[in-house]
């Protein structure tokens, strides 16, 4: 830790991503290096080697909502389930925590694919169905103006209904499915499920489609929810593959590794069961750190995000202190730190509405105010105004925690006795938060490698597919039988 005390922003924040510096101990960088050789390769995919598929850009109305993001995965992810859904003979799509629905609206009208939107919140649902109107109203008015031969549209059913196990997955076709007057089966355009029933695969035939099978698809399905789309292709015939992009790995369910049977979100293998691995809750949260978003921080927000770390580390010694029996919950503040950093930007720019104008740096008013607002923790020129300004942060950092607990709040003298003495610690912050984050992706890779082996165990052959844009990491897994089997990443 002494060679990394005095180390630049810059270099720690490249520590996650297994980059080492040549003047540091030998001992320093066969860690980094040996976390970075223990992780999926995290190189671009030649897109050209999946043969048939073609990425469109979204239109307007489609993107609608969107940030570039958001729209760059709908663009991949709905041209690859379009590609798989065409190898595997499916035309129907079920998209598993479909949110807003913009990926199933993109494989609906892009697409025509007849696709069911699934996700817990009905506001969600809502909003799924408000904007697939519009989109098809925009689509019927063009075919209009353009002449050309009315058709069909494809607008995705959309469903409420918290899925808990992949069961519940299954059953959700028997809750769906209305006999019409001619004894055809249809589905409505909005249902809600709320205690479907088991049943046997077979009612899976009464999909609204005319052919009987299916793809299964997630895009940022949270925690369980992308092991229970797994475990659901695995056990319905009737799915012929599954496209998962998982997040959110600090929600994964964990049991007793000695549960045979459990259905818990990890491990799911029985591989890694028989290893006797277990994460616990400070393991998954860490597997969800991208070293490409902590690599792409400039110096400012690198800074930043050390001091509220540092001010989170300094809570805990308040909590422990005036309130140790909360300690035995593993208490969580959420964003408090980034939550009270807009606020007072907002201030700021607020106040300097009046004044406008750039500083002589040529930058905005607001963000040089910004910036000295919170200047670093680790600035060795600091002086007694700017620690002031930290502990009056600080101070506000604690009483917005303390009433996310519900718990009363201290004297000003009480926060600031704990910062003054844990300030001098706050040095190690930036290191030690790089070096722990190094080992976020080695984490990240042993949950994926567990849903590989759940795969494998079961014979069915298996895709993999990494891709990193935009500072955030896409996993995906795909799986279908028959399937040709790969080692492509993307």
């Amino acid at each position: 830790m002494d060679c990394l005390q005095k180390e630049s922003v810059e270099n720690l924040l490249r520590i996650p991503s297994g980059v080492v510096q040549d003047h540091w101990p030998g001992s320093l960088k066969d860690f980094i290096l040996t976390l970075r050789s223990l992780c999926l390769s995290r190189e671009q995919a030649d897109f050209q080697e999946f043969s048939g598929m073609h990425i469109a850009s979204l239109s307007s109305v489609l993107a609608q909502g969107m940030n570039h993001k958001k729209k760059h995965e709908v663009e991949v992810l709905s041209a690859l389930v379009s590609l798989v859904a065409k190898q595997v003979g499916a035309r129907t799509i079920v998209d598993v925590g479909a949110g807003q629905g913009y990926l199933a609206q993109v494989l609906a009208f892009d697409y025509q694919l007849s696709v069911i939107a699934i996700d817990a919140c009905s506001h969600h649902g809502k909003i799924t169905d408000a904007r697939a109107e519009r989109i098809r109203k925009h689509y019927a008015a063009k075919m209009r103006k353009n002449c050309s031969e009315p058709r069909e549209l494809s607008v995705p059913k959309t469903v409420t209904c918290r899925v808990l196990s992949s069961d519940t997955l299954k059953a959700l076709s028997n809750s769906l499915i209305e006999k019409d007057h001619a004894g055809n089966q249809h589905m409505g355009n909005r249902s809600s499920v709320s205690q479907p029933s088991r049943f046997a695969e077979d009612i899976l035939h009464s999909w609204s489609c005319s052919d009987s099978t299916l793809v299964i698809a997630g895009l940022h399905a949270c925690g369980d929810l992308s092991v229970t789309m797994l475990r659901t292709f695995l056990e319905c015939d009737k799915a012929k593959a599954v496209i998962s992009v998982g997040c959110c790995y600090n929600l994964l369910s964990e049991e007793a590794i000695c549960v045979a049977d459990s259905c818990c979100g990890f491990p799911v293998s029985q591989g890694v069961k028989s290893a006797g691995v277990i994460l616990e809750k400070s393991a998954r949260d860490l597997a969800c750190q991208s070293a490409d978003r902590w690599r792409g921080l400039g110096e400012n927000a690198g800074l930043h995000n050390f001091e509220l770390h540092a001010f989170r580390a300094a809570f805990q010694i308040v909590l422990c202190r005036h309130y140790p029996s909360i300690l035995l919950e593993s208490p969580t503040i959420g964003r408090q730190g980034k939550a009270l950093r807009r606020q007072q930007n907002q201030r700021i720019l607020e106040s300097n509405l009046h004044h406008g104008g750039s500083s002589e740096s040529g930058e905005p008013r607001e963000s040089v105010a910004f910036l000295h607002e919170y200047s670093s923790i680790q600035s060795s020129n600091s002086g007694e105004s700017n620690a002031v300004d930290r502990c009056s942060l600080f101070a506000k950092f604690c009483e917005s925690g303390l009433g996310r607990l519900h718990l009363p709040h201290l004297a000003d003298t009480a926060y600031s006795a704990v910062w003054r003495e844990s300030e001098s610690y706050a040095e190690l912050i930036g290191p030690y938060w790089s070096l722990r984050a190094a080992l976020g992706p080695v984490l990240e890779t042993l949950i994926l490698l567990d849903r590989l082996l759940l795969l494998q165990e079961y014979g069915s052959d298996l895709e993999v597919y990494l891709q990193e844009r935009m500072t955030c990491k896409i996993i995906l897994l795909i799986s279908g039988s028959g399937m040709k089997c790969t080692d492509l990443q993307m």
